[in-house]
């Protein structure tokens, strides 16, 4: 099995002992790609404990595809012809979960206006996986426990217990020791669970696994585009293989999407690997006539706009002379005296105005709060991810923008 052998049979085995182990390696069940020496292990394991009747607890980080391993086990196990039914424990209700998992008769509650079947009744003869097991109510737990010891349910309400044929798969991305130490987690169920614990490690722990995972995804994301297939440059596999992977393989599912997004022709490059955000490039050049007209207007010359100040330690803006403060807080409105309006009239038109005290009001709050993009947002009413679009707008009209965690970086704001 450590070489990489699928399954086997001692040598007094029946004979269909043997037609079953060849038929859950032959079969025509979900390929899991594993290029990586952990991978295969899994694997070996994976297809070593399909074949018998016992619970598997699969654990594992977020994202690194522990449902994806569940139904390869279903699908090579002799239950590969029954249902497959996946619970996520975590996006259901606590007042609905055990409705959900055990049926309910009519009349069970407000709204019961007929009899329906639990998960545990739909998977009859096939495989129910209970995903994020973790986070099921202790309360729930125990009647959790009672069903997998008995193999027997009752519906909410119900009179009679109805006897399953069900093999039960858990998952978690928690410690359930942990969960138990804390008294978050039933001791007993947690024994009943951990009959056979595979644990999946992240993706970043199989780093022979990340070129040909990204490959499928291309190919397979490429041919619902009406594409043949891509390729991915030297240069973009290395990007690829360097990135931590925070969400695991979920992420690098996401990343090739965008990346065939962003290519050109059949060819995925660095350039086309983008991490969350989206960059985009500053264009300085792209700086538009009004700007230059605005500093001429102040200090007689675009040179006086760009004077260092490296006295300050904290870094703060540099805002010229003639400019006034922003607004202390959204919703201020200042004194309109007849020779503020003369000036804004001679200097800018209505909307050159306003976009310069918008720009002034998002550096002077990015100063305030040390250039935390998520807490400047907050305090100026919009979103991040507004507010990255309003940075990256500034970058392309020539506003020096401070990059995150600067303690030096000097802020330049223009108009009047």
């Amino acid at each position: 099995m450590r070489d990489g052998a699928a399954d086997f049979v001692a040598e007094q085995s029946a004979a269909d002992e043997l037609a079953a182990a060849v038929s859950r390696v032959t079969d025509n069940g979900p390929e899991l790609i594993a290029e990586d020496k952990s991978s295969r292990q899994l694997i070996a394991l994976a297809q070593r404990v399909a074949g018998k009747d016992v619970t598997v607890l699969l654990t594992g980080e977020s994202g690194t595809g522990k449902e994806v391993f569940a139904r390869y086990i279903h699908e090579r196990s002799h239950r590969a012809d029954g249902p497959f039914v996946a619970v996520n424990c975590a996006a259901i209700p606590e007042n609905m979960l055990e409705a959900l998992l055990f049926g309910f008769e009519k009349g069970a509650f407000t709204g019961a206006n007929r009899s329906h079947s639990g998960k545990f009744e739909q998977a009859q003869g096939g495989t129910l996986l209970l995903d994020e097991v973790s986070e099921i109510d202790l309360g729930l737990q125990a009647k959790l426990l009672r069903a997998l010891q008995e193999k027997e349910i009752e519906r909410l309400c119900g009179h009679k217990p109805i006897p399953l044929d069900v093999r039960v798969l858990a998952s978690s991305n928690r410690d359930l020791r942990d969960f138990v130490r804390l008294g978050k987690f039933r001791e007993d169920l947690y024994y009943r669970l951990h009959v056979f614990p595979i644990h999946l490690p992240p993706l970043r722990d199989r780093l022979a696994d990340i070129i040909p995972l990204a490959q499928s995804f291309a190919l397979k994301y490429a041919q619902l585009g009406g594409a043949a297939g891509v390729e991915f440059t030297s240069d973009a596999q290395r990007k690829l293989i360097q990135h931590t992977w925070p969400g695991n393989v979920r992420e690098l599912e996401n990343v090739v999407q965008r990346a065939l997004i962003l290519a050109d022709g059949d060819k995925i490059d660095s350039g086309a690997i983008q991490f969350d955000p989206v960059s985009l490039e500053p264009q300085p050049q792209s700086v538009p006539d009004w700007t230059n007209e605005a500093v001429r207007a102040v200090e007689g010359g675009p040179g006086a706009l760009f004077e260092p100040n490296h006295a300050a330690k904290p870094w703060q803006p540099t805002i010229p002379k003639g400019i006034e403060s922003a607004p202390v807080a959204p919703g201020y409105e200042e004194p309109h005296t007849p020779e503020r309006s003369g000036q804004e009239a001679s200097g800018q038109t209505l909307e050159e105005g306003l976009k310069t005290r918008e720009y002034r009001l998002i550096l002077e709050t990015l100063t305030a709060v040390g250039g935390n993009r998520k807490e400047a947002a907050a305090r100026l009413g919009i979103s991040s991810r507004t507010l990255r679009y309003k940075l990256a707008r500034m970058r392309q009209e020539g506003v020096e923008v401070p990059d995150r965690g600067s303690a030096s970086t000097n802020i330049y704001v223009y108009g009047n």
